[in-house]
């Protein structure tokens, strides 16, 4: 019998850290069921609806302090949104789903660790990318997004950052809405596939709410820790690694 409460705690965590940087927290949500043992049946729609709320609070508080770019937004969404849909509804083995995920932890790990040596925004050296370009990275992660739960903007955002299409705030606005739609689709096509939500949502729904609301109104207006983001990333090797392996 998982410990509920304990489970909003972490949850309620992970929100607050990661709404700073413009992300909602699906990948420390799946590493935190995945440490607990929950099942693959709980841990997709319980990671998706999770995202949708702290995705929401915090798409608005960045976008309220000017960082969200609709230029840059659009042809990512444009091509992810139907992917997301499209992952979402598909149905697969346990192992292989475990094994996706624990990939996917890790490389949010290393996206974490990497980000603490990046310093503020730099407009000046970023620069948008074709559409083409924006349109087969959406698809891409869109996909991705749907079938392991995780809403995309853990890999969106280290794109933008290493071939400078954004700076790191604007990153953070733009992610968030794109974890946003894609999280919403992808639940949409897991539930018209029959799943189901599983219990004890509505409270961890509470707990995510709270931390993404404080997280995202510090994330939008100061610096974020780099030693909490290692520490995080580190979690997250260990959780992929639980995954993938065992």
């Amino acid at each position: 019998m998982h410990n509920i409460a304990m489970t909003g705690v972490y949850f309620f965590a992970i929100a607050l850290l990661y709404s700073t940087v413009g992300h909602a927290g699906a990948s420390g949500y799946l590493a935190t069921m995945a440490l607990l043992s929950f099942p693959p049946d709980v841990m997709k729609p319980t990671a998706l609806t999770l995202n949708i709320i702290v995705a929401l609070v915090t798409t608005v508080r960045f976008a309220k302090a000017g960082y969200f770019s609709w230029r840059l937004f659009w042809p990512f969404a444009l091509a992810s949104v139907p992917m997301a849909y499209l992952g979402g509804g598909m149905s697969m083995d346990a192992t292989f789903y475990k094994i996706l995920v624990g990939i996917a932890l890790v490389f949010a790990a290393f996206h974490l660790i990497l980000r603490s040596k990046f310093g503020p925004d730099d407009p000046g050296r970023t620069t948008y990318p074709g559409i083409g370009a924006s349109l087969a990275v959406g698809g891409g992660l869109g996909l991705l997004s749907g079938l392991t739960g995780v809403g995309g903007g853990i890999f969106l955002s280290p794109v933008l950052i290493i071939l400078h299409w954004a700076g790191l705030r604007r990153t953070a606005a733009v992610a968030a809405a794109f974890i946003l739609l894609n999280s919403i689709s992808g639940l949409a096509g897991y539930l018209q596939k029959g799943g189901a939500f599983p219990d004890h949502l509505s409270f961890w729904s509470v707990a995510v709410l709270s931390g993404g609301f404080i997280g995202s109104s510090l994330g939008a207006t100061k610096f974020n820790s780099p030693v909490l983001r290692v520490l995080l990333g580190i979690m997250l090797v260990m959780a992929g690694l639980k995954m993938a392996v065992i």
